[in-house]
């Protein structure tokens, strides 16, 4: 599991105190060889980290605009009884929020918030005035240096970056991916329906392929509804792996039976009508018509007989 590398820094840059007037003046290292966003994020960990951590009471704390995580409760069981018994040691990031509700939005930290809510204790916190898109790439940043996210997590904190309308350069620094992976994690946000990703859930032992599969199956051309795909995902299973499998393998079988069988041409649609108060009535299906005449009217059917091939010429003329 990674470690929580930015976070950490966090606390060890708080700790430290300027030995004196001079520590202040020395040069500071030259960030001149660091992308754009990740300069920002240095400047953002500086900030922070010139304020102490704060104690927050738990109620004060909305969740983020955009979650990195379907369910923070998972696992948290262990996280519980690590604070339980040695405190917590790595202090979340929250912003100031605007508005009714709770004062602060966290930034990053959602699982340590969650365990300190279910200790009943106030969570130690860093402040930080900053705008949604500083807020989406901190925590964008921190939780890709920390946060193991499942493969469909990460596609789907991605769609949200975007449709938040950062650009794909800085989502790909973001979540330190290339563009090719950043569009194939999109892709299947895209394709696979929502209602079926949260019906499946994060999947955290499925990688890449299970779901590239499941994005080609749902995008067939003689496809599966998405009401039909839902069906499909079996309620007997509590595991998310065992769930997107069993989707997957559903769908198969289903593709495999429909390519078995022959395909069905769908029905012509019959056309009919009538010419001069029903005396000479027709039926058209397919490539055949079909022509009545009553008795006053059988001139009208030789007069097609004699000028079949004229009418026919004509026709084809209008053609070219």
């Amino acid at each position: 599991m990674k470690r929580d590398l930015l976070a950490r820094s966090l606390q060890q840059m708080a700790e430290k105190k300027p030995a004196d007037n001079s520590t202040a003046a020395s040069p500071t290292p030259s960030k001149e060889g660091a992308p754009k966003s990740l300069k920002n994020m240095s400047d953002v960990l500086t900030q922070v980290a010139s304020q102490s951590a704060q104690e927050i009471d738990v109620s004060e704390i909305a969740d983020s605009e955009i979650a990195d995580r379907f369910d923070v409760q998972d696992g948290l069981d262990d996280l519980v009884e690590s604070i339980r018994d040695s405190g917590q040691e790595l202090p979340v990031l929250v912003r100031y929020r605007r508005g009714d509700g709770p004062r602060y939005e966290v930034v990053y930290g959602r699982r340590r918030i969650a365990a300190c809510r279910a200790l009943g204790i106030k969570v130690k916190a860093f402040i930080k005035d900053m705008d949604l898109r500083e807020a989406l790439k901190s925590q964008a940043l921190e939780n890709s240096a920390r946060l193991q996210r499942s493969f469909i997590e990460q596609a789907v904190f991605a769609a949200k970056l975007e449709q938040a309308g950062f650009t794909r350069q800085d989502i790909c620094e973001a979540l330190v991916v290339d563009k090719g992976t950043l569009s194939k994690l999109i892709s299947v946000v895209r394709d696979v329906p929502a209602s079926v990703i949260r019906a499946i859930g994060p999947a955290r032992d499925s990688g890449r392929r299970p779901w590239y599969e499941l994005r080609r199956l749902v995008t067939l051309e003689n496809g599966f509804g998405e009401g039909a795909i839902l069906e499909m995902i079996p309620s007997s299973c509590t595991n998310a792996n065992e769930r997107l499998i069993a989707l997957i393998k559903a769908m198969q079988k289903a593709e495999a039976i429909q390519g078995s069988q022959p395909a069905r041409r769908p029905p012509s649609p019959t056309q009919s009508g009538e010419i001069s108060g029903g005396a000479v009535s027709f039926k058209a299906k397919e490539a055949r018509i079909t022509i009545q005449a009553d008795k006053s009217s059988k001139a009208f059917i030789r007069f097609l007989e004699e000028n079949l091939e004229t009418i026919f010429s004509e026709w084809t003329q209008t053609r070219t």
